[in-house]
């Protein structure tokens, strides 16, 4: 399997994992100066390059596990999706919900990817649902 990327700017830096069990692959700032993020702000940022996620597969944008426990820079919301039919440039929206400022950097690794198989079912009426054991027994239910 490929994850063709292309390009769109010269300075863009190509997603990579740091370590063969890495999972995700590293998305990295492709600004031209300083973008100082205020706590409470949030920000679009571009990558650089647009991308052909394979067939039956989506992009999945999460939060640098450091940045946002220590800095509380993280995903602005929640977590991108990037459907296997979109080819414009990828974006990374980050939000500081940490208590200072925080310096984002031309080139610093600020997401990261993952590629994950996807299931689509086709949608199905139904007069019924199959019983279970918890039932319609909703948040917080099945205990602590």
């Amino acid at each position: 399997m490929e994850l063709k990327i292309k390009k769109l700017r010269e300075q863009a830096i190509l997603p990579e994992r740091k370590t063969p069990g890495s999972a995700g692959y590293d998305l990295c700032a492709c600004i031209a100066g300083e973008i100082t993020l205020e706590p409470g702000e949030q920000v679009l940022l571009p990558a650089g390059f647009a991308m052909e996620v394979p067939p039956g597969h989506a992009g999945f944008i999460f939060s640098r596990s450091g940045l946002g426990v220590k800095y509380g820079i993280v995903a602005s919301n929640g977590v991108g999706v990037i459907d296997s039919d979109y080819r414009g440039e990828i974006h990374v929206g980050l939000r500081n919900s940490g208590q200072a400022p925080y310096v984002i950097h031309p080139g610093e690794r600020i997401a990261q990817l993952i590629i994950i198989p996807v299931c689509t079912p086709e949608i199905a009426l139904a007069e019924e649902l199959s019983q279970t054991q918890r039932g319609t027994g909703g948040f917080g239910s099945t205990g602590q």
